[in-house]
Parts: C-alpha cells; structure tokens; sequence
C-alpha cells in the first residue's frame, strides 16, 4: 500500500521567510495519523526543511543534507546541489520517494529526486498532494493582501488546502527563519 500524504509550503514576503506542513499520513483511503511532524530546523534553526513523501526517506534524505550543510559551513544552496547529485547518481538513494523544500533567511529551494534543485518563482514553493492549493492561495494572498507576514500567508493558504485535498489536514506546524 502506497502512503500518500502533504502540502508543505513556503513564502518568502516582506523579508520573512516561513514554512509549514499539515500533519496527515495516509495509507490508501485511510489517515493513518493526523499529526506526523513533517517540519525539521538544521543548523541551529538557521535552515529550515519540509518534506513531502515516505517519512523513513525523507529522514535518510534530511540526514544527507544536515552532513551537506556541515560539510560546505552551512551554505545551504550548495548543501542542496550536492545532496541533489548524490540523490540522481546513487542507486539507494534514486530509489526514496520525498521531495525536500528547504529555507534559510534568504532562499527557498525545492529538492527532487530527479537532480532538481528549484528556485521557486514568485518566493513561493509548494510541494505535496494539496501544493497546487496551497501554492495557488498564497499566490493570491500575496498579490491581494499583502499586509500579511509570511507566516500568515502560509497559514491561511494551508487551511485552504486542507478544506480542498483529501491528503491534508488543518493540524499545522509552521516555522520562520
């Protein structure tokens, strides 16, 4: 049985960055716990990561990454390319179903297993089975309310997605960097 399951998002607005996830893991047509803890800060909370996928592959994922950022002193944009080559060249980990957003005070970049290192456009990043959701509210939020902090917008945007996709639920945990 395949486990489906998130939205993580995350916006950089008005020199803020934030993230945040829902807590939903499914298996079929069945939540199988509501409140999985899907946000992890690294680096002494400088860098902050969201994860979407198999949870046991995005924990290997996210300790590659950790040892990435400590190999190259915390650069995440280069932690991120490395893991991403590693990820596309291994034959364990080419195998793990995640995807990765990661953020610091001044990125956002989404990871995939296919090599891809993302610089979202719009400061916007969302991956999960509700991301279209989320992605599309926070775009509008930013365009037509942008008196919001960012973690307002991806709080308002991930209820949203939570009342659309059935892999989303409203038991969010959100972070700021």
């Amino acid at each position: 049985m395949k486990i489906r399951s998130t939205t993580v998002l995350a916006v950089k607005h008005n020199g803020k960055v934030a993230i945040g996830a829902d807590g939903q893991a499914t298996m079929g047509n069945t939540v199988a716990k509501s409140n999985v803890k899907k946000i992890r800060k690294l680096q002494e909370g400088k860098v902050v990561t969201g994860f979407a996928g198999s949870t046991a592959d995005a924990f290997t994922l996210l300790e590659r990454f950790d040892e990435k950022l400590n190999a190259y002193g915390g650069n995440m944009k280069r932690a991120a390319i490395e893991l991403a080559k590693d990820w596309r060249m291994d034959r364990y980990l080419r195998k793990l179903e995640s995807m990765l957003i990661v953020a610091d005070a001044t990125d956002i970049l989404i990871l995939s297993g296919t090599g891809d290192v993302l610089e979202p456009d719009h400061h916007i990043a969302a991956i999960g089975s509700g991301s279209m959701y989320a992605q599309a509210a926070a775009q509008a939020m930013i365009k037509h309310a942008s008196h919001l902090d960012a973690k307002s917008i991806v709080e308002e945007s991930l209820k949203i997605a939570a009342d659309i996709c059935i892999y989303t639920n409203s038991n969010l945990i959100i972070e700021e960097v």
